[in-house]
């Protein structure tokens, strides 16, 4: 049975910036994972938020069917995505609805206003909020890393971010397979930084990396531990595009969902640079000891090719 796992806690709002900065870094050197407190998120609108995203995933199947991803953009239904296909050849069973940059509005999909009056306006200004949350994470990881708290801002990646809002939906039911299902199968996240919430239901676990191992993911034995819900927080998890931008020495660690038999939904906000901004190598986290290990890419085209392993042309 996996053990819970004992992720720090970082306070948004504190004033000693520096103190922040070296917790931030501990964290995401050691884990990966944290929790945010004090984010500037009201719960009346997570409250909301959650509500919403019930109404949407309880309308049937041919209405959500209407709004189906394009433009990654709309909703994926159960078994459409596998995050691991050396795991299971069913595919993942949530479904999800992506929303996309406002400043791109004409490329989200939007449910009806006869079918849900109050989605759009409500998905929108927590959209705002995470990214404002967000931003202020990424100035204080800039930090974390030695540079200019506007270093990230000064080369362009907070320029119209490739930021998504994505609603996730794990039924409780599943039936019977023969081989393991899972909610969401062994991933790493593909970019910057990830703000998850959920609604309390308990199914996610992370992969603990022994020293021994360090960061080499896929290197069995695996230890998994189970990250639980906390109250008022957001769990945090470093993307793959942050790490690679930090020559490894952040970590984009390996977390899986895990079926419990009880319904559950979450809110996962991806925060990605926009879609021209260079990824390469941070002067602050390469030398001659730790040589750069990856060449400079466009973090559109990087995307672009992690999203096509996931769901194909």
């Amino acid at each position: 049975m996996a053990e819970a796992a004992k992720l720090p806690i970082i306070d948004l709002s504190s004033t000693d910036l520096i103190s922040t900065a070296n917790f931030i870094r501990q964290a995401c050197v050691e884990y990966g994972f944290f929790y945010l407190v004090n984010h500037g998120v009201e719960e009346e609108l997570l409250a909301r938020v959650f509500e919403e995203s019930r109404k949407f995933f309880s309308l049937p199947l041919a209405a959500k069917m209407n709004l189906l991803r394009k433009e990654h953009r709309g909703y994926t239904p159960l078994y459409a995505e596998n995050l691991d296909p050396s795991s299971s050849s069913k595919g993942d069973s949530k479904e999800s609805f992506y929303i996309g940059p406002l400043e791109k509005s004409c490329l989200n999909q939007w449910p009806s206003q006869e079918l849900l009056p109050s989605w759009r306006p409500t998905m929108e200004s927590y959209y705002c909020k995470v990214m404002s949350a967000g931003k202020k994470l990424i100035s204080l990881i800039a930090l974390a890393l030695n540079l200019d708290k506007d270093y990230f801002e000064k080369i362009g990646a907070l320029d119209e971010p490739e930021s998504f809002l994505r609603l996730l939906h794990y039924p409780g039911e599943l039936g019977h397979f023969e081989e393991q299902i899972f909610g969401a199968s062994a991933h790493s996240d593909y970019g910057m930084i990830t703000l998850l919430v959920t609604d309390g239901v308990p199914g996610l676990q992370a992969y603990v990396y022994s020293t021994s191992v360090c960061r080499e993911k896929f290197k069995d034995p695996q230890t998994w531990e189970n990250v639980f819900h906390m109250n008022g927080a957001f769990i945090v998890n470093i993307g793959d595009m942050m790490e690679r931008w930090t020559n490894c020495l952040f970590r984009s660690t390996l977390h899986r969902v895990m079926p419990t038999g009880q319904e559950r939904y979450s809110l996962a906000f991806f925060l990605d640079p926009n879609t021209e901004c260079i990824v390469q190598c941070l002067g602050s986290c390469c030398s001659e000891s730790r040589p750069q290990r990856f060449p400079p890419i466009r973090s559109g085209d990087y995307l672009k090719e992690r999203l096509m392993l996931t769901y194909g042309s």
